[in-house]
């Protein structure tokens, strides 16, 4: 793997939390192994510092982790959420952060540890960061979600609909499954939240768009130009298409998704897809690639009266929150 900084230790033990509410009723082991943190952790065990790359300024800066990590949640997620929201953001921000540099050493085009483009690495929003979110970050200080060892991909995304995705349906994900990553129902308390706005939507396509994606994803000579049909040809565990058909042509949809506008075509849990005229047209419901954590189902939870270590537990499957540092 690739490494900016040497491997060292976290000084002192790190001690797994035990947690009660998990994706499949099941608790965390109270002695999981605890990683090894793929940055230099100061002797007295405080947070190290980490290379950002600030991505309007093209520059890189250093600066102290748990600072990053509040402009991360600042981003990320409204900051005049429950408390427990942000604090669940935090943990899995901190989460993606230590595993993005322990798999690939971060964002080694920039020779930095992070970015602040969520295009690459992460949202990040230093001026919306308030006491909530200070406050949120501080409550969870070093606190990191690992599996058998390992820091967790910690992907997340706004609005998961009834149930969240496996990652190979999500994201188009090429590898194995992760095993902490299930399909988790939504808490019903989202629906009394969620504005309908941000739970449905739909949109339109004109076909040359469509042509360009398509050939951005499968390539050029593979366009399908206006057809006369479209239809979802797979789906997946959670109801996701997974395939599309476009006339004769076939395209993975969490691809395709991506190569229109992600901010338009908000998710593949389709509730309707058709060719009319001029235009492809679409209608679904959630917001995001739905794999890992959902940011509304989150709020619900807090709001319920979950902590964020619990939250955390219930989007992810058998895993440990550690402390990476003090």
């Amino acid at each position: 793997m690739v490494r900016l900084l040497a491997r060292f230790l976290v000084m002192g033990l790190l001690t797994a939390q035990v947690l009660a509410l998990t994706g499949c009723g099941n608790l965390a082991s109270p002695e999981g192994e605890s990683p090894e943190v793929p940055l230099e952790v100061p002797e007295d065990g405080s947070a190290p510092s980490i290379n950002v790359f600030f991505h309007e300024e093209e520059e890189v800066k250093e600066m102290d982790f748990e600072e990053y990590i509040a402009g991360v949640v600042a981003g990320e997620m409204e900051n005049d959420w429950h408390e427990e929201a942000l604090a669940a953001q935090a943990i899995i921000a901190r989460s993606f952060t230590l595993q993005q540099i322990d798999e690939a050493g971060g964002v080694p085009d920039h020779d930095a540890h992070a970015s602040t483009d969520e295009q690459e690495f992460q949202a990040y929003n230093e001026d919306n960061v308030n006491e909530e979110v200070e406050s949120a970050v501080e409550e969870t200080k070093g606190k990191a979600a690992v599996f058998d060892g390992e820091f967790i991909e910690g992907w997340f995304h706004a609005y998961a609909g009834p149930r969240t995705a496996l990652a190979d349906e999500g994201l188009d994900h090429e590898k194995e499954n992760p095993p902490y990553i299930d399909i988790v129902d939504s808490p019903p308390e989202v629906e009394e939240i969620i504005p309908e706005e941000e739970a449905l939507w739909s949109a339109e396509f004109a076909w040359d768009e469509v042509d360009n994606a398509v050939a951005e994803v499968n390539g050029e000579g593979n366009n399908p130009g206006p057809v006369e049909s479209a239809e979802i040809s797979e789906e997946g565990p959670s109801g996701r298409a997974t395939l599309l058909k476009l006339g004769e042509e076939e395209v993975p949809a969490p691809a395709l998704r991506m190569a229109l506008d992600s901010t338009e075509m908000r998710s593949t849990f389709l509730d309707e897809i058709e060719a009319d005229g001029d235009a492809l047209k679409m209608s679904g419901e959630g917001f995001g690639h739905g794999v890992g954590m959902c940011q509304w189902g989150t709020r619900a939870l807090a709001e319920k009266g979950q902590s964020a270590e619990d939250i955390v537990q219930y989007y992810y499957k058998n895993i440990d929150i550690v402390n990476a540092w003090e």
